[in-house]
């Protein structure tokens, strides 16, 4: 936290104890939501609950007890699994939203400490900076050139400069610093902020639904269509062969429990909301869902050079002044050099929170006999603007001697400074030979200025050069295996920095970056016309002296070149293109609060060895999910064959199955494909494949085709083997029993080869996921138990089958399956992964 040298000490921990207790926390009272209300409306809204309460109330009334209790029972204990897994989805979605709480500074107990801004209380010291969102309604008692974007309350883009001695020194819940330094007193929180007040409008906001989610709602709508019309069809032929309404009925609704594949939404709420929670522990916070889903199609990622690239850890190495050119810093420096490190330091914050303002304090405190930053006062003050971006500070002591002090980028100063042709070039060769070893420069400046009609921008000021300074930040260890892990996931890597072209080729050399030789600066790019700038951004890596349209910019044109962009960038003027990317990334530790707020992604500890984990995790999610979908569909499609088929081409048993064996079916099914298949580890070859096209739709037909292929390969096993047990005149119950334990058996050996569609069945055997053996043993042992404890197997109208009935029904359970093994070996040998 940074050294308080505002004067004030803030509140005690008993002064916060009591406020908190007399006015409450800063938070917003909106209306909960009833979850009770919420489950007993989602209950009747589920066609699967219907069927299931309208079968129970039949079989109640027709006399089969039973019957109904077991449905009954079905309907709380499917009611039980899908509460537990909204519960896991809704904690791991309450524990997300915890950690996308923002942060804040204050001052307590003469400390300036960092909190959650919901613990901001009245009385409150609020230390607010350039980059932060205000957290409290407060009021100003010391600022340093501190200007607010007020748009969220007034509309107003352009920023609003306050202090305190401004008619308007209010700054407001929900505004964001522009630029400076603020300490402010919080005198309202929660909904007694002026946002509060106007905030209750956001309860009827309905959150969007995502792509992926709307393919999903409409294909289940369809499937539900689709069983409607079926159920009509199967409860009139019944009904014209036995004129009996509550036996056709049940037959009719049967079939329609089969065909709901009312698994997929409860899979893909589960998968998205458990992943969220996996990314945070791996360091990794995802604000919006659908992040998740497109992680996985990146096919570019924009990375800044400075703590991206860089450690972020600047230290001053060498200076240039004309007199003396270029020198170490390791020994006693002239009258010159002392003076640029002195106007350096009085071109930085007073309280400095940027490194190499830090640094130029320390090295002012270092080469400085006697400190005279006691003895001046800030009198105005520019900010940091201009291309190349520059900043001026005006100080006064009591005798009234002045210091007019500014630092910025190099050009900025060759344009305004008075120099002769031989100054500027041996100060463009000093940039050139600085560069080229990879150091950060800044250029500093002095004015002499009497009066108080300041110019009305910084770049009229007639500034004499005094030199240069060279910081070196270097290179993260592990930055390059990280890029060559984009490379290897086939995402291209874009650097977009304010640094010259000199020093970030030379970084990006020395990491062995490609494109590193080859660059373009904002301004250059901001003159090409579109065609030529969508080439540009596609062929060039190395874009230089960046500012927020340019960047902006590039995020566009490269979106319209059809790529998924993800942007990493942690400041304000960030804050545009973070919002424009795909994927916005924003670093948890440096990056202001716009573009955090800005961000879909957050790296908690700013490594960007993390964004290739996420990337990982998104891939391995939506693999994952089409597992879990893919083995619902085709695990469906015997069901509904099996109970349709034999209807109405007239078999000898038409009505093979009653409610009660499809809802056990769908229990085991339920717990395989929400639970088994989210848990499962990421295959060796996902990132060695190439990002999926974010167009590309869930529903396939290359991917759906597999499943119903699969899924007409256990319908015939299972009717082959009906029509074996009729061929060998077994009575109703065997042929029954018969048919049941194949499709339990392909359900069990479906989940361990639908595990992967390119490795081996004995490969996935070692994925570490202990839920696979679980949940098959439990399958394997309730179904032991139905087909020989006696009460079970007379309630579901099973009969004991002999050694080799139990051989037929398993090995054509079994070989129904196992061929896509086969498929898998052709895969692996012939064509890529």
């Amino acid at each position: 936290m940074p050294e308080n040298k505002f004067h004030t000490n803030g509140l005690s921990d008993a002064q916060v104890l009591e406020a908190a207790k007399k006015y409450g926390l800063n938070v917003l009272d909106y209306k909960k939501p009833n979850r009770f209300k919420i489950f007993v409306l989602g209950f009747f809204k589920e066609p699967m609950m219907i069927l299931l309460l309208v079968s129970a109330t039949i079989y109640f009334i027709s006399g089969k007890i039973s019957d109904g209790i077991f449905l009954a029972a079905a309907i709380i204990l499917i009611s039980a699994i899908s509460s537990f897994q909204n519960a896991r989805s809704r904690n791991a979605l309450d524990k997300l939203k915890d950690f996308t709480k923002p942060k804040c500074k204050v001052i307590r107990n003469g400390i300036v400490t960092e909190i959650k801004t919901e613990e901001v209380v009245i009385g409150d010291s609020l230390l607010v900076e350039e980059g932060v969102s205000i957290p409290a309604d407060a009021t100003i008692i010391h600022s340093n050139d501190f200007s607010v974007n007020e748009s969220i309350l007034t509309g107003e883009s352009l920023a609003v400069n306050k202090d305190k001695s401004s008619k308007d020194n209010i700054i407001f819940q929900g505004t964001t610093v522009s630029g400076g330094l603020a300490v402010a007193i919080v005198i309202a929180i929660g909904s007694g902020t002026k946002l509060g007040k106007i905030g209750t409008s956001l309860e009827s906001i309905l959150e969007e639904k995502t792509p992926l989610e709307m393919q999903i709602g409409n294909f289940v709508k369809k499937m539900a269509v689709a069983g409607a019309l079926v159920f009509l069809v199967v409860w009139g032929i019944n009904y014209y062969h036995s004129l009996n309404v509550s036996d056709s009925l049940l037959k009719a609704l049967t079939l329609a429990m089969s065909i709901l594949p009312e698994e997929i939404p409860i899979a893909f709420t589960t998968f998205m909301a458990i992943g969220a929670w996996r990314m945070i522990k791996d360091g990794i916070i995802v604000k919006q869902m659908k992040t998740v889903e497109t992680l996985g199609s990146a096919t570019v990622i924009c990375i800044d050079k400075t703590g991206t690239i860089t450690e972020n850890k600047m230290s001053l190495a060498k200076i240039f002044t004309l007199p003396s050119g270029i020198t170490d810093l390791d020994r006693k420096l002239s009258a010159d050099e002392n003076r640029l490190i002195t106007m350096a330091m009085w071109a930085s914050e007073p309280v400095p929170f940027d490194f190499m303002e830090i640094a130029l304090h320390d090295a002012y405190s270092k080469n400085t006999p006697e400190d005279a930053r006691p003895d001046y006062q800030m009198i105005h003050e520019y900010p940091l603007s201009g291309k190349p971006p520059m900043m001026t500070h005006i100080y006064e002591n009591k005798s009234g001697n002045r210091i007019v002090a500014a630092k910025g980028g190099v050009e900025a100063f060759i344009t305004t400074a008075v120099l002769s042709p031989s100054e500027k070039e041996a100060i463009l060769q000093a940039v050139k030979t600085l560069s080229f070893e990879g150091y950060r420069l800044l250029a500093v400046g002095q004015a002499e200025f009497v009066g108080e009609n300041y110019p009305k921008t910084q770049q009229e000021f007639p500034f004499e050069f005094l030199g240069l300074l060279a910081f070196y930040d270097p290179p993260k260890k592990n930055i390059a295996s990280v890029l060559q892990h984009f490379e290897k996931a086939g995402i291209k890597v874009k650097i977009i920095t304010g640094d010259n072209a000199g020093t970030t080729a030379s970084i990006a050399k020395k990491i062995g970056f490609i494109g590193y030789d080859k660059s373009i600066s904002g301004d250059q790019l901001m003159q090409l016309p579109e065609k030529e700038l969508q080439e540009t951004v596609s062929k060039t890596n190395l874009f230089t002296r960046m500012f927020p349209e340019a960047k902006l910019k590039i995020i566009n044109a490269l979106k319209g070149n059809n790529e998924i962009v993800a942007m990493l960038g942690d400041g304000v003027n960030d804050g545009p293109a973070l919002k424009a990317a795909h994927i916005g990334i924003a670093m948890g530790k440096k990056g202001t609060e716009i573009a955090k707020e800005a961000a879909s992604l957050i790296l908690i500890n700013d490594d960007l060895s993390k964004m290739v984990d996420a990337i990982a995790m998104g891939r391995k999610i939506y693999a994952n999910l089409k597992k879990a979908i893919r083995f619902i569909i085709s695990i469906h499609i015997p069901i509904i064959l099996t109970v349709f088929l034999p209807l109405v081409l007239g078999w000898k048993y038409p009505n093979i199955f009653s409610p009660v064996h499809i809802i056990f079916l769908e229990l085991i099914m339920g717990p395989t494909c929400s639970i088994v298949y989210e848990n499962e580890p990421i295959e060796k070859n996902t990132m060695d494949q190439k990002p999926r096209p974010f167009s590309e739709t869930f529903f396939n037909w290359k991917e759906l085709s597999t499943s119903i292929i699969q899924g007409l390969a256990i319908t015939a096993a299972s009717l082959m083997v009906f029509q074996f047990a009729v061929s060998k005149n077994y009575d109703e119950a065997t042929t029954r029993t018969m048919v049941f334990l194949v499709l339990v058996t392909a359900n069990v050996f479906l989940t361990l080869v639908n595990r992967s569609f390119y490795y081996s069945i004995f490969t996935t055997l070692r994925y570490k996921n202990n839920l696979v053996f679980l949940i098959t043993g439990v399958t394997i042992s309730i179904t032991a138990l139905i087909l020989y404890v006696k009460p079970m197997n007379a309630f579901f109208d099973f009969n004991y089958l002999e050694y080799n009935q139990v051989l037929v029904a398993i090995g054509a359970g079994g070989i129904s399956v196992l061929w896509y093994e086969l498929v898998k070996l052709w895969k692996r040998h012939f064509k890529t992964a």
